[in-house]
């Protein structure tokens, strides 16, 4: 068991087995990061908490880091400790302890990383784990499970986890607009008038720079980069019964059957040449983008001209 900080100790699963020496560090508080449940010292009145997640890349310790931060805080600010351990004290636990140090002193994934393994040079935080943590650096180290950024690791990970297609989480599948009221952009099928999307649903890629099998395929802009002809989202609810047991296939309109774009869950090419993984896309041209009116706009028309509709049809240029 190792003093990473006042109030703050990283360890492995055999320090639960020193009693006397949990007490006389005023350990209070005691986080596992392991896929065993461990056994605790009898009667000494400590609060536990457990991730059971295996020291794997693909294991997801992102969506516990929040929690995980809070639960220590618990531990420090009441004037007792913590303890964080894994098996070994080495990746699992190193990577909550390093998400609690970026969280609390406001440090970057690298910078909180050098300082704990100044404290234990024997830390090693597998590559996944790092990736995670990177991450959470770039949501401001709040998973907000919102953000585009956390679902597209979400689907990421359901794609390196899931090897049966055929059980995919309800809550993968964004909720159907059509059964529901919102003042988003939205987006719907060109042919019927469907909506099929919101805005919030847009899964962002950096432009690639294309490839030259088919690079007459594509469209361009004005500086010779291939633009992107296709929305890439996240998975709809009205596209469960398509995607459920399947690796890739055809996208169509529920409504009208018109072919809207393509899924593959193994990854699928922009037009821009950028690989996304993975791939719910949808066509430009199939689509019709719905911009709300601004209420200032809607005040600016005289009687006469009040609108029928508060949605605006826009076509993707």
């Amino acid at each position: 068991m190792i003093l990473v900080e006042p109030g703050l100790f990283i360890g492995s699963a055999a320090d639960l087995s020193d009693a006397q020496a949990l007490a006389e560090a005023a350990v209070s508080h005691v986080l596992s990061v392991d896929s065993e449940d461990p056994p605790l010292p009898q009667g000494a009145g400590l609060r536990h908490k457990r991730i059971s997640v295996l020291d794997q890349p693909t294991s997801d310790l992102l969506s516990h880091m929040d929690d995980s931060f809070l639960f220590l805080q618990e531990a420090v600010e009441g004037g007792g400790a913590a303890l964080v351990h894994c098996h070994a004290g080495r990746s699992r636990s190193a990577a909550m302890v390093t998400a609690y140090l970026m969280r609390s002193h406001r440090l970057s994934f690298s910078e909180a990383y050098d300082r704990l393994q100044r404290r234990n040079p024997d830390v090693q935080v597998n590559t996944g784990f790092q990736q995670q943590l990177q991450l959470y650096e770039a949501l401001g180290c709040r998973v907000d499970r919102s953000r585009a950024e956390f679902r597209e690791f979400r689907l990421r990970l359901l794609v390196e986890q899931q090897a049966d297609l055929s059980q995919v989480p309800s809550e993968v599948f964004a909720v159907d607009p059509a059964d529901s009221a919102s003042s988003e952009v939205s987006y719907r099928c060109r042919k019927c008038r469907r909506t099929l999307f919101r805005g919030s649903s847009l899964l962002s890629h950096e432009v690639g720079d294309g490839a030259s099998s088919f690079q007459h395929k594509k469209s361009s802009d004005p500086t010779g980069n291939a633009a992107c002809t296709s929305y890439f989202i996240e998975p709809v609810q009205w596209m469960e019964s398509a995607l459920i047991g399947q690796l890739d296939g055809p996208l169509q309109c529920p409504r009208c059957s018109s072919k809207l774009g393509a899924f593959c869950w193994a990854g699928g090419r922009c037009s821009c040449g950028r690989w996304v993984t993975p791939s719910f896309q949808l066509h430009h041209n199939r689509l019709d983008c719905i911009r709300p009116i601004s209420i200032q706009k809607i005040h600016t028309l005289t009687d006469s001209q009040t609108p029928t509709d508060s949605h605006a049809d826009t076509h993707p240029g």
